[in-house]
């Protein structure tokens, strides 16, 4: 398993907890990766129709689908 693909299961694990939506900012802190790692790794989760996304102004708010 790669380093993205690890990613890809943390960042599954903490929007499943965390509902409010964050940002790739957010989401590289907590899993300590770079924000080109954790975009790298939404972008994957945005093909497979995992996450949702919300722009609100020039911020993009990362949801788990199919809640």
């Amino acid at each position: 398993m790669g380093k993205v693909e690890r990613v890809i299961e943390e960042i599954k694990k903490i929007l499943k907890k965390d509902t409010r939506g964050l940002t790739i900012q957010e989401i590289s802190e907590i899993t300590k990766v770079s924000r080109i790692t954790a975009a790298m790794a939404l972008m994957k989760l945005e093909g497979e129709k995992a996450v949702d996304i919300r722009v609100i102004g020039n911020c993009k708010l990362h949801y788990l689908r199919g809640r």
